[in-house]
């Protein structure tokens, strides 16, 4: 008798015997504990090339990584000039001032000031205006719209300048945007509103002018790049050479088919081309310059082969040899080491979905993968390249950290996110799969299962995609997110595609998208969703899907071009038609109206409103400034003119996305709605989501 009791409580305590348990809302939604995960350390940085930086307990240790020796390492603030200017005390002009940024050699400050001209400063509170002639339509220093959503980044805020190394030159863009078209957007606040007139360019429209122009800090002289000051073209993110002898630009023609990289001397503005790149498709601006320490070479990447690769040159522009090569895809250098002639890169190779590193030999030979395992690794090289920390998982396995040398050697763990609750929760199985495609693609598609998964059953199925050429989404790393799991315990079928123009395939599969936007994502999104249903997944009568922006143009083609295949979807704040979105991203992929007028016909959601039959929700902000609502608005006209029926939310005030906290909330909450009334056609549960 006790030999029997003794065996039930072991059966009842073993962690592998018992059960799993599912979450509830409060573990999921409101933070109780559950020990499922825990938080890998925190490394800011490589102090030496044989100590990294680990922030604990508020405190900044540096580690050896020989012995794993922790001692708490003194951070030097380096002296960075927040400019006590007599000229921005006053918080009317503080506030105007924009992009505050200092010299290499701490001795300067530049910043725009409202959106208009740029300025320089001293420690001495001497403050010297470089520009004039700013105006509403002239900005120095400051990106237009256009450049700061397509070329140069959102995440420069506008900023258009750029300090030389040696912090004797300032370079920056000018740009005219006199002859661009305005778009008016509506605000509805207060009694009367108001109006915002946004300079946007829409295919085929004038473009902003623009000028590159450096100034000699110690004179205030301004030199302008030799090139035509009204000609059509556009110029992307410079690169000053690590000797400030030269400023290289990026020149690309308004068809973006050719791409040059052209040499500017600071004292003359006299250009000499470097290397010229064209492609009968688009070419894509260069992220990056890795300029070689030996001062002879540097190593450019570029995708003109049908994969993105590496490149040396020689400091003319000459090309020396590829670096690498092969039916794969390079997504950056991680360090170059000039003295053993070695470069360091991380590249999706082993499998489109994942990411490691590697080292190749400057004549491009001597190719080594230094990560390990099925997995997709994150890494930080230390600054010779001795060694690198990769934290690394996959689908399956929640992320890791580990140490290693430069050969790849595995010195220690540093981390596991696997919390010690980890096998006692039902998490929801998630597993990566290739679906064969007629002309031979093997899409990449990642399905997250019911965590009551019966193989005899079908589901619904939720797929949420963006879509747009080379942004893929499907990677094997661990994913893990409240919602996703709440919605796997309670039945649905979640799901991830990504089509031939991903990225997963190179250039040469994102090359089926030029000038037919949409038409490839339909055909590979339809094969991968058939494909669920003839295995058995998919209920075929709940097939939904949703994204923004470009998910959201392809959510609601999906619902009407691809009607016969989506029965649901969410579209949010998409482009109905190519006509209506800006010049540089549309005209890449598709270029002008009037050069491919069948192309943007085909390609518009509008042209299909009549196939609808599906539920489709189309959901916008009115103050979008990148996105306008005047998509949704005639996606909503067409419809209603051809009596369909469709369902519609506006978010007034907000901009692209949902903005506000309170605003993505509530959107979140609808989509749940949507979800359980249509999909899992269950109670709505209001102690998740209010």
């Amino acid at each position: 008798m006790r030999f029997k009791l003794y065996l039930l409580f072991l059966l009842s305590a073993s962690p592998l015997l018992a059960q799993k348990q599912p979450f509830t809302a409060a573990q999921l939604f409101k933070n109780e504990k559950t020990d499922l995960l825990k938080t890998l350390p925190s490394i800011r940085d490589w102090a030496d090339d044989s100590h990294y930086l680990l922030t604990k307990d508020e405190k900044i240790f540096s580690v050896d990584v020989k012995t794993g020796r922790e001692s708490e390492h003194p951070i030097k603030n380096d002296w960075v000039m927040y400019p006590p200017l007599s000229s921005l005390k006053k918080g009317e002009e503080k506030a105007k001032a924009q992009n505050l940024t200092a010299s290499p050699n701490q001795k300067w400050i530049a910043f725009t000031r409202d959106s208009k001209n740029l300025y320089i400063a001293d420690s001495a509170n001497k403050e010297r205006q470089l520009t004039s002639d700013g105006s509403e339509t002239v900005y120095n220093g400051y990106a237009a719209w256009l450049y700061w959503e397509e070329v140069l980044g959102r995440n420069t805020q506008h900023k258009a300048f750029w300090w030389s190394p040696d912090s004797k030159y300032l370079a920056f863009m000018r740009f005219d945007e006199t002859k661009v078209p305005v778009f008016p957007i509506a605000g509805a606040t207060g009694q009367h509103g108001y109006l915002e007139s946004q300079r946007y360019p829409k295919p085929g429209d004038p473009n902003p002018l623009v000028k590159m122009g450096i100034v000699e800090v110690a004179t205030g002289k301004t030199v302008w790049a030799d090139y035509d000051a009204n000609a059509d073209h556009y110029f992307g993110t410079p690169f000053w050479t690590p000797d400030s002898k030269a400023l290289w630009m990026q020149w690309k023609s308004r068809g973006q088919d050719t791409l040059k990289l052209v040499a500017i001397q600071p004292a003359t503005g006299g250009r000499t081309e470097l290397v010229s790149e064209s492609q009968k498709t688009w070419v894509d601006w260069l992220s990056d310059l890795h300029f070689v320490k030996d001062g002879r070479h540097f190593i450019r990447m570029s995708d003109e082969s049908g994969w993105m690769h590496l490149y040396l040159h020689t400091m003319d522009g000459k090309l020396k040899n590829p670096l690498t090569s092969g039916a794969y895809t390079v997504t950056g250098v991680s360090h170059v080491d000039a003295k053993n002639g070695l470069v360091y890169f991380t590249a999706r190779k082993e499998n489109s979905a994942r990411i490691d590193l590697y080292k190749v030999k400057f004549d491009g030979k001597g190719l080594q993968r230094l990560t390990f395992g099925e997995f997709s690794h994150q890494v930080q090289v230390s600054p010779g390249g001795s060694y690198f920390i990769t934290t690394y998982s996959n689908l399956q396995t929640p992320p890791k950290m580990a140490l290693l040398d430069k050969n790849g050697k595995f010195i220690r763990e540093l981390g596991d996110a696997k919390g010690p609750a980890f096998d006692r929760f039902s998490v929801a199985r998630t597993e990566l799969v290739r679906v064969p495609t007629s002309d031979g693609f093997q899409l990449p598609v990642v399905i997250k299962y019911p965590t009551s998964y019966d193989p005899n059953k079908r589901y619904p199925v939720m797929i949420s995609i963006y879509g747009g050429p080379n942004a893929g989404r499907v990677y094997d790393r661990w994913s893990y997110s409240p919602q996703e799991q709440w919605y796997a315990q309670d039945g649905l079928l979640q799901v991830g595609i990504d089509h031939r123009g991903s990225g997963h395939f190179g250039k040469t599969g994102q090359n089926f998208m030029h000038r037919n936007l949409g038409k490839w994502e339909m055909e590979d999104y339809g094969t991968a969703v058939k494909w669920l249903v003839d295995k058995g997944l998919a209920d075929p009568k709940k097939v939904a899907i949703t994204g923004g922006s470009y998910g959201g143009y392809v959510t609601a083609l999906a619902l009407t071009r691809g009607a016969d295949v989506f029965t649901h979807g969410i579209a949010n704040f998409g482009v109905m038609d190519w006509q209506l979105y800006d010049t540089e991203y549309t005209e890449r992929f598709m270029d002008t109206p009037a050069e491919n007028p069948e192309g943007y016909k085909e390609s518009a959601v509008l042209n299909y409103a009549d196939r609808l039959k599906g539920t489709l929700r189309i959901v916008h902000g009115t103050m979008d400034d990148n996105v306008h609502m005047q998509n949704s608005i005639q996606l909503v006209d067409t419809l209603e003119n051809l009596g369909k029926h469709f369902e519609f939310m506006v978010y007034p005030g907000a901009r692209h996305g949902f903005g506000t906290a309170s605003k993505s909330r509530h959107a979140q909450a609808e989509t749940a709605r949507f979800i359980y009334r249509y999909l899992l056609e269950k109670p709505f549960p209001t102690d998740v989501w209010p």
